[in-house]
Order: structure tokens, then sequence, then C-alpha cells
């Protein structure tokens, strides 16, 4: 846990204070899942905690429950009555090919289409495993990937620290900062019960890490707003990480959502953003324009297999960046099976998430001090390298009771009745809550409040 929670707090400038761990239980992993959620949702607290510091003079006091560290790196919602859709596309994980292990995610349509045009349709995963078993999983990763679609076979942190794009992230720091000229000196509006009130994020982002970014920072009193393409949807975990959001919908191919997604653009505070790396460039948004059309923005951006290297531009998502770094092989031995073993939830994506939040306060505070806005840039992978390097894991499991309906918050959802655990995060006199409950994509208008 030092060890974890020291250099993500290097990494964010911040002092290298203890912070107090209540509770007991562990997430059973070959890595150390549960210290890892702790340390990242700690660090984000203790940002926030900087933040007010240095607007109040007041250094409230942060402690992070284990227990519900690790279930909110799951899944914070339980629903009454009724169920959240699979996470999973059916034919969506892990297939042996000649010569060993490959990992295809098929979540979205496009990307199921371009494995199935390289790999044949299939209807069940007994087609997809006959059809992967005639490959080399090299050779399918890369007839996937240049199809367009999502693949990535399995590697020994061994081999991935001689890869390319291993080399190149690993070289990379956990945070990358950059301070811009741009100027913004809008004041201070929030409240210690508040501090994030009269903040705009746009939140461009997908699936998990940037959504756990946005929450975090709609539970401080921000006001998020997050946009989707039209005909984009990931039920699966919509229910988990629209909480606190309005959500609209834009295509930024028409025109007149252009307009208006400019002066969203103009008016933000923050934007979050999971593109690859070319993606917002070549839709005319690159950098130099974001910086134009928002002065001072606080640009914090999110990438499968980092900023910078060969794969900068490849698709990908912490199921398959655990494949390519070493994490599921690493857990393969660790579980003594035959079989790929990832850890046990979409740690990566959460973890990042939290110090993606944990850097735009950061900035923000930043901005506060010397009207500067700022970027950050971080990564899945990068975030395993912290993972893989600062220690193993633990048989040990949390127990069934550790998840009791007692003192759950009670949600009323689109989809129903679910209760809502507490936050694993204490910040003295600043309490994480969410005004707006979970939602539908696309169900809000594209404005700001």
């Amino acid at each position: 846990m030092t060890d974890l929670l020291t250099s993500i707090q290097a990494a964010l400038g911040l002092p290298h204070t203890p912070i107090p761990f209540t509770g007991s239980g562990t997430l059973p992993s070959a890595f150390a899942v549960t210290d890892l959620a702790c340390a990242s949702i700690a660090a984000a607290g203790q940002a926030m905690s900087a933040l007010l510091h240095q607007q109040t003079g007041r250094l409230p006091y942060l402690e992070v429950d284990r227990r519900l560290a690790s279930f909110w790196f799951s899944s914070s919602i339980r629903p009454v009555g009724w169920s959240v859709p699979p996470l999973w596309d059916p034919i969506a994980g892990d297939y042996a090919a000649k010569d060993g292990w490959i990992r295809l995610h098929t979540n979205a349509p496009h990307h199921r289409a371009a494995a199935e045009k390289v790999l044949g349709a299939c209807v069940d995963r007994a087609a997809m495993a006959r059809n992967v078993a005639h490959w080399n999983k090299h050779d399918l990763e890369q007839a996937v990937v240049d199809a367009g679609g999502c693949a990535a076979e399995m590697r020994s942190w061994q081999q991935w620290q001689k890869h390319p794009q291993g080399l190149t992230v690993n070289a990379e720091p956990l945070i990358h900062f950059a301070s811009h000229s741009s100027q913004n000196t809008k004041a201070w509006q929030g409240s210690v019960a508040q501090p994030l009130a009269g903040i705009k994020v746009l939140d461009l982002t997908r699936v998990l890490a940037g959504p756990v970014a946005s929450r975090f920072l709609a539970g401080l009193g921000a006001d998020v707003l997050r946009i989707d393409p039209p005909t984009w949807n990931e039920p699966g975990v919509v229910p988990e990480m629209t909480l606190g959001k309005r959500c609209a919908r834009l295509d930024l191919h028409d025109n007149a959502d252009r307009n208006v997604f400019e002066s969203l653009l103009k008016d933000a505070d923050i934007v979050l953003h999971g593109y690859r790396a070319d993606a917002l460039q070549r839709l005319g948004y690159g950098v130099a324009e974001r910086q134009k059309l928002a002065p001072g923005l606080i640009d914090v951006c999110l990438n499968a297999y980092g900023c910078s290297g060969p794969w900068q531009n490849r698709r990908g998502f912490d199921s398959l960046v655990q494949m390519s770094s070493g994490i599921a092989e690493a857990g393969m031995h660790w579980r003594h099976t035959d079989k790929p073993t990832p850890l046990p939830l979409q740690a990566l994506d959460h973890a990042t998430g939290y110090l993606m939040a944990a850097s735009a306060i950061k900035l923000l505070a930043d901005r506060l001090s010397n009207g500067q806005g700022g970027s950050a840039r971080l990564s899945l992978a990068r975030t395993a390298k912290l993972l893989i390097e600062n220690g193993r894991g633990t048989e040990e499991a949390l127990r069934a009771e550790d998840e009791s309906d007692q003192g759950m918050l009670v949600e009323q959802t689109p989809w129903g009745p679910a209760h809502r655990l507490h936050v694993p995060l204490k910040i003295t006199g600043t309490p994480l809550q969410w005004a707006i409950p979970a939602s539908e994509l696309g169900s809000h208008r594209a404005r700001w409040c």
C-alpha cells in the first residue's frame, strides 16, 4: 500500500502524507488490487483536500474504507426488482490460438463486426473458438486491429518490457502534466460542502475510466455534461457510470451539432476525453483548437496503451491491456491454471479514473493560483506498470456479509429503485453526494445548467 500511494502522490506533486485506511478485506488477485483501489481513491481525496486548504486555509481529514473501495471498483449500485444488462457481448473473451491465448473485445457492434470480418460470422463462442484455433495469436491480433477491431494476445511482463510499445509506455510518467500560457481568471465559486460548485466538466469519455473521473467530480459539486455520439450505447455500465451527470448526444460530423459542441467547450472549465490520440485532431479539435476555443481550459486525456509509441492510436480497453502487459499471464501462474487469469475486476480503468479526477483537481488548484490552464495525460498501460511493480496480491477474499444492504442509499433510477453503496472516501465537511440519479445516455439536452 505504501509504495502505491507514495508513487501516486509523487506523480501528482502531493506531499507524502500517510492516509488512514479503515475496514478490512482484500480482493483475491495476483496483484494488490484492493491496495490500488485505496491508494487511487485516497489520492483523489488528497488532491481535493489540497484545493480546499489553498482556498480556505483548512486542511480536511481524510480516510478510505478498504471494503467499500473494493466494491466501488466493481459496482456501487444494487438494483431492486430489476437487473443491469450483461457487461460483455456473448462472444467477447479469451480464446486459444495455435500458439497461445488471445482476447477479443466485441462489446461495440463495430468492434464485433471487425472481428467477424477477419474470422467469419460467429453465432456463439464455440464457433468463434473453432475459427480462432486456426490462427497464430500475433497474426490474428494484427488482423483484427487492421480491420478496425480490438484484440490482444497474452504476453508476459518480460515480453511486454521488450515490446516497442511496452518500452515506450513504461518510460512515460504515471501522469504527464503540462501548463498552458492561456489564462482564465475565474474565481473559486465553491464551498467546503461543494468545492467544485460552478465548475463545468465536459465529459467525452466512454465505458469506465473517464466516467469514473467525472462521477467523482460530480460528487463534489461539479456540473458534469456527458456527450455521446448518436448511436453509442453501453447498457452494462450506464446505471453505474452516469450517476450525478446529465447525458446528451451530439454528432461531431454534423455542422449544427459542431456549433453546439463548440459553444459548450467555450464555457467548459474541464474537458475529459478518452479518444485515441489522433481522433479529436481529425475532427478539427486538436490541442491548439481546444485551447483557442476555451482559454485556460483544463484538459485531461486518457489513452489505453500510452500517449506515445507505435500503439498510441490503437483501440484498447482494460481487459486488453491486462492481456498485453502481462497481468493475465501472471494471474495464470498465480492461480496455477492453464488459462489467462485477469484481475477480479477492471481495476486499471477505475484506478486511472480516480487519477484523472485527481489530476483535474490539481490543475484546477493551479489555475486558481496562477490563472493558467493545463493538461494531464494518463494511460491504462502506465497504471498497469504501477500495479505490477508495487506489490503482489493475496488469496484472501472479501466476505459476502461485508456487502450488506445496511446503510445503503436509495436511488430512484429510470430502470427502477436501487441501493447505492456508501462512498469509500471520507473528507471531513465535504461529503461526496450526487443530486442527479443515474440516467440513460442521451436523456438530457446538450447545454449547461
